[in-house]
């Protein structure tokens, strides 16, 4: 279906591609890997024919149909949510619109002369549009735009006046909605809650055509995608199985790799002392001759590339009382919306609450009356002793100074701290090298999110308050934290819908649902298992 072959790509200085080669089949689903910036959007863009190669070729099946999601969504105003995706269907909304336009002239007197042509014409479109399931195109733009997680007051408002998060899921609607034979999805699990993300899941995984996509959501990415494609020092290298098959197979290839390159070096070693040993004398001339040209001819096996991944630990922090936070009777509501009436709960320390609810269920707010951010209506949150809070919230990438360099920000939060401590930390959180001289402006949203990380965690506070901290996070840097996080000695209270990083840190889950508060002891595994669902919102 789609092949490239032997392409090279050069971005400025950055070489992308060097003769490298992958195939995409019909029906196969491949997850697309590699370190920021390695070229994965380039990739999808030369499919795509936005982009060309600058040596080899790309070459798509004739009458293919390819629909690519990515995370410029442009300007959408003016349509409703509904009209916005079922405008992107493709073929259908084309012959949909024609049929708008025929319907208009057949109610136009000065027309009237033309009806004959006008009428013949409408039949052979709608029959097209029979054919192609127009009629129940509106039905199954709700559908889709409901799994997204959308109200039918939403998918009816104008899409203009949704968030950017929101916007996304349209335009995700619109390529989910279009069926087309190939979908190229560039992060398609970015903005979506847990229930949204299942249903995706499930959809993707009885779409019929082929499909490849990025993802920085672990359990997403092993649920579907059959295959690897990686992107590793501007070679295309492709893996049979899910992600963690992909992960097992490379660090063992890597094993392998560098004990042939520990056993090459340590046979040149020896061939090297003999040479040597012996070049001056004339009696073993022919031996030593016939060794130099065996070492020309020997291949040299490279040491396996290594990922640079710098491990984070946490300073321990000091010791906070028993009772952490302790909310009393809370109630709060904003307008007409009742969030909590009368609510109780304890956190103690070294516990670690995740809070899990669908969206408006009160996530983020229960955050933010913990971090005092926002008061109760009625009721009190009293913190308990010797406790010392670190929030992170998204607004907090907002409050960075745009001048100010990344190093500049360590420094002036820290300025007691030695620059070599700074730069530890700075690479620990994937600045390294001149990217601490980036200022704050130019910085995208995951990077934002890592600086904002750094700052709370390098002197760490006893109570972690975290409103969804993965978000925009790559797979590298999440699991970093998750190492991090593991050893961390406080207590933590998490909002979060990355199912690796709730099943790997949580010992507690707080469950909010419209028939009242639920607390679970033990983690989101053992709530999964006790519940027989991954999410309150998916529970019938």
């Amino acid at each position: 279906m789609i092949r490239l072959e032997n392409i090279s790509k050069q971005n400025g200085h950055q070489i992308l591609f060097i003769e490298a080669s992958a195939v995409l089949l019909k029906g196969e689903k491949i997850g697309l890997v590699g370190p920021n910036g390695a070229g994965k959007t380039t990739l999808f863009r030369m499919i795509t024919g936005e982009e060309a190669p600058d040596e080899g070729n790309v070459s798509v099946d004739r009458g293919l149909t390819i629909g690519y999601f990515n995370q410029d969504v442009g300007e959408m105003a003016g349509h409703s949510a509904v009209a916005e995706v079922m405008n992107g269907a493709g073929p259908v909304s084309e012959v949909a619109a024609e049929l708008k336009e025929l319907e208009h002239a057949m109610a136009d007197p000065d027309q009237a002369d033309d009806m004959d042509d006008i009428i013949a014409r409408y039949g052979e479109v709608q029959h097209r549009f029979e054919e192609l399931d127009g009629y129940a195109l509106e039905g199954r733009a709700r559908e889709v735009l409901s799994g997204l997680g959308f109200s039918d007051e939403m998918m009816d408002g104008d899409v203009g006046k949704l968030s950017g998060g929101w916007k996304m899921r349209v335009a995700l609607g619109r390529i989910l909605l279009m069926r087309p034979d190939v979908m190229l999805l560039d992060e398609p699990s970015n903005h979506l809650d847990i229930e949204s993300l299942i249903w995706l899941e499930e959809f993707l995984g009885g779409f019929e055509g082929a499909l490849m996509m990025t993802s920085h959501d672990r359990a997403f990415m092993n649920r579907i995608v059959s295959k690897i494609v990686e992107i590793d020092g501007g070679s295309l290298t492709t893996y049979s199985g899910n992600y963690e098959f992909y992960e097992e197979q490379r660090a063992l290839a890597e094993k392998q790799q560098q004990a042939q390159f520990e056993r090459q070096q340590a046979m040149l070693a020896k061939e090297i002392k003999f040479i040597e040993r012996f070049k001056a004398r004339a009696s073993h001339a022919a031996q030593v001759q016939s060794r130099v040209k065996k070492l020309e001819k020997i291949e040299r096996v490279e040491p396996p590339r290594r990922r640079q991944s710098v491990m984070f630990d946490f300073p321990p922090a000091p010791r906070s009382g028993e009772d952490v936070v302790a909310l009393k009777g809370v109630h709060k509501g904003y307008g007409n919306k009742r969030i909590y009436d009368g609510l109780d709960f304890m956190v103690r320390r070294r516990e670690r609450w995740c809070v899990m609810g669908v969206n408006g269920a009160g996530k983020s707010t229960l955050l933010k009356l913990v971090a005092g951010t926002t008061e109760p209506d009625e009721g009190t949150v009293t913190l308990g002793g010797s406790v010392k809070m670190g929030y992170f919230a998204q607004h907090a990438m907002d409050l960075l100074s745009g001048e100010r360099t990344v190093f500049e920000t360590l420094e002036d939060t820290f300025p007691h701290a030695g620059q070599g401590s700074l730069r530890t930390l700075a690479g620990c959180f994937g600045f390294s090298g001149d990217d601490v001289e980036k200022r704050c402006r130019v910085l995208s949203g995951g990077e934002k999110a890592r600086l904002v990380m750094a700052l709370m965690l390098y002197d760490p506070p006893n109570f972690l308050v975290l409103d969804e901290p993965t978000n925009h996070l790559d797979m590298a840097t999440k699991q970093m934290l998750i190492s991090a996080l593991a050893d961390y000695e406080g207590t933590m209270l998490f909002v979060s819908h990355d199912r690796h990083f709730l099943a790997a840190l949580s010992n507690r889950v707080l469950e909010l649902t419209p028939d009242g508060v639920h607390q679970y002891g033990g983690g989101y595994t053992e709530y999964v298992a006790r519940t027989g669902q991954e999410a309150p919102g998916l529970r019938h």
